[in-house]
């Protein structure tokens, strides 16, 4: 699943490609994403991303909701040939169009009004706060993993990037949220900075289905520590990552030096 530093670079990108462009034609190829009101005519005011959403605001105070879920990608062609296998929606404008790849159909578009219904929920690339998110942990029994993974608390984090995380943070991914000093959660907030910066920077982690905007795959797999490293050495202490299920989600960490 594309997350936050994936959704980031599409932001980027996006901008680079539609910022200040008019719509000239919005297509649904796939019913299952439902009816989307045509929105040829408008331009694009802005592109910004709110946790894995992709804003697309438009004039009259309208805004396309895009969240890629599991599998979807958005893939820019500048000279649009043959339309590529598993789109389920396209974007035309003059200088080209955008088209949403999603083999298994899980990915969203929706027109809404442009007010910011989750703007209240911290942005880690923006502010990593860790006395905010000491204080939201206070009394919770679940798993620092999950906690973090609560697009509810804090917006943006997917696996791949906890698992990183509490690794850096050398914080047992099985820890209690609520059972974490200051001291542990300002650890975690530093190491979360820094992995989604770098991540963000070299656009995303391709390991399976992520590509940028021109199809192009990441970068940030080759600074992978612990994730899909089942079985291999820890870069810290040597010892073997561990793959555990934490909350019903593949979690790879260090049992020896994560505590």
């Amino acid at each position: 699943m594309p997350e936050l530093p994936e959704v980031e670079t599409l932001c980027r990108q996006l901008k680079q490609e539609i910022l200040g462009g008019v719509i000239q034609d919005l297509i649904v190829l796939d019913t299952k994403i439902g009816p989307v009101e045509n929105m040829a005519g408008r331009p694009v005011r802005s592109v910004n991303r709110q946790g894995k959403f992709l804003l697309i605001r438009l004039d009259q105070d309208r805004t396309l909701h895009i969240h890629l879920r599991m599998s979807g990608r958005l893939l820019w062609q500048r000279h649009p040939e043959e339309l590529p296998a598993h789109s389920r929606f396209m974007i035309c404008f003059p200088q080209g169009r955008l088209a949403c790849i999603d083999p298994r159909r899980f990915a969203t578009l929706s027109l809404q009004d442009g007010k910011d219904r989750a703007a209240h929920i911290p942005d880690p690339l923006k502010a990593f706060n860790a006395s905010i998110l000491w204080k939201i942990a206070q009394g919770r029994q679940a798993p620092v993993k999950s906690f973090l993974l609560n697009q509810a608390i804090i917006a943006g984090i997917g696996n791949i990037y906890a698992c990183e995380m509490l690794h850096e943070a050398a914080i047992s991914p099985r820890c209690k949220a609520g059972s974490l000093s200051s001291a542990a959660w300002r650890k975690v907030a530093r190491a979360g900075r820094n992995i989604l910066l770098k991540a963000t920077a070299c656009r995303g982690t391709s390991i399976s289905d992520w590509r940028d905007l021109y199809g192009e795959k990441g970068e940030y797999q080759n600074h992978l520590a612990v994730y899909g490293r089942k079985g291999l050495p820890c870069p810290r202490c040597g010892d073997e990552v561990k793959r555990t299920v934490v909350s019903g989600r593949g979690t790879y960490f260090c049992e020896s030096c994560q505590k």
